[in-house]
């Protein structure tokens, strides 16, 4: 008998993922269960975004008591919330100024906004943009114009003009690129979907001194990568390369719709003005005090230091498969942003690793996708380890 929460949702949404047959009916910390009960490690956290896990009750207060007060006014006037979350999220990405969004795909349509809207106003020309292969920064159309797979961009083209592709990694790919017209250059410095594909010391150097000696400005999405999932609050730090403009979404609220974009004091004075640009439910109430909540949990309980300390275990059982199973032929990535290259089928694989009850996720080039809440210990990877070996055999 089919479930009637999926049957409901087959009949009247339009039919844009590709949903695994489970109904969920709620979390606790590292699981989820369904509408019957039925029990699942999750090490996708809903795409990097529940980095603190399910049911943080010190989060779910906070956002109860935001309710009673506001949640939702307009951007012509100030709230507690927005003032203290945009400070906090400051200080911890170190930079100057941020715009709130809803998603992260809205944040990178604003960082290219913000990017264009910089040459504009020091009336440099400059208008193109360098985008990565295998990139992956959004489904809106500035977003998509700049996400280096065909299949994502070749059903809705022409897409926003002025967009070459370099290989990631490959500097003098870039270098070629690079023109009179470059207004700036945009990386994941960890790509997620594009197949857990980790930026080299040299090629983030190379990047940031291409955009310095050329009067380009260098943008990092951390959508995925950032609030600490690779072991710095965000991934650029951990290079010691600073962009110009950065976007952020997914964990920075722990499952609560937000995102942002955040730039430079010297970008912000000769970018976006009053009127360029706006979002009616960008850094709300209730959004903001979840930012400012998270924040607030990741510093006290050192989260960041807990990736450290759990990430090497992550890569032990990960390699641990790469040696046993001859379907698994190579671990990726940094963090808790891991992947393994499988030779099976992945669709089967998920299949296998929801009856076992693992939830997981996979990205481009035959790659599994590890990316567990923040939380994780080493008891639930070797749980995870388990199931993955029964799921690949």
């Amino acid at each position: 008998m089919v479930n009637s929460k999926i049957q409901a949702a087959e009949e009247n949404l339009i039919h844009v993922y590709n949903r695994f047959p489970i109904a969920l009916d709620h979390g606790e910390g590292m699981y989820l269960y369904d509408t019957e009960g039925k029990e699942y490690l999750d090490f996708a956290a809903g795409f990097a975004v529940t980095g603190l896990g399910y049911d943080c009750r010190e989060l779910n207060d906070a956002l109860k008591a935001q309710i009673d007060r506001l949640y939702h006014t307009s951007n012509l006037y100030y709230h507690e919330s927005c003032g203290e979350a945009a400070r906090e999220l400051n200080r911890v990405s170190r930079m100057d100024r941020v715009f709130f969004t809803n998603s992260g795909g809205e944040a990178n349509e604003g960082a290219l906004k913000a990017a264009r809207r910089y040459a504009y106003t020091r009336k440099t020309g400059r208008y193109e943009f360098i985008a990565m292969e295998n990139s992956f920064h959004g489904r809106t159309f500035g977003a998509l114009s700049v996400t280096g797979h065909t299949p994502y961009r070749e059903p809705f083209e022409p897409l926003v003009p002025g967009v070459k592709f370099a290989k990631f990694n490959d500097l003098d790919s870039v270098r070629a690129l690079v023109n009179d017209r470059t207004c700036a250059i945009i990386l994941e410095p960890l790509q997620g979907e594009g197949g857990i594909n980790l930026a080299t010391q040299d090629f983030m150097e190379g990047i940031r001194r291409i955009c310095d000696e050329n009067d380009i400005l260098m943008i990092c999405d951390e959508v995925q990568c950032g609030m600490g999932r690779t072991g710095s609050m965000f991934a650029w730090q951990g290079y010691g390369v600073k962009p110009d403009i950065m976007t952020m979404a997914k964990a920075i609220g722990n499952g609560i719709p937000v995102g942002a974009f955040a730039m430079t004091e010297k970008v912000a004075k000769y970018s976006l003005q009053p009127g360029d640009h706006g979002a009616t439910y960008g850094g709300n109430p209730l959004a903001c005090t979840a930012v400012k909540k998270v924040l607030e949990i990741f510093e006290r309980d050192r989260i960041v230091d807990h990736v450290n300390q759990v990430a090497p275990y992550l890569s032990a059982k990960l390699d641990e498969l790469v040696k046993e199973l001859d379907c698994v032929t190579e671990r990726k990535g940094k963090g808790l942003m891991q992947g393994i290259v499988v030779t099976k089928p992945l669709a089967e694989v998920n299949r296998r690793a929801i009856e076992e009850g693992l939830l997981i996720i996979q990205a481009q080039g035959n790659v599994l996708r590890f990316v567990p809440p923040l939380i994780v210990e080493e008891k639930h990877i070797d749980e995870m380890t388990e199931k993955m070996k029964r799921a690949l055999r």
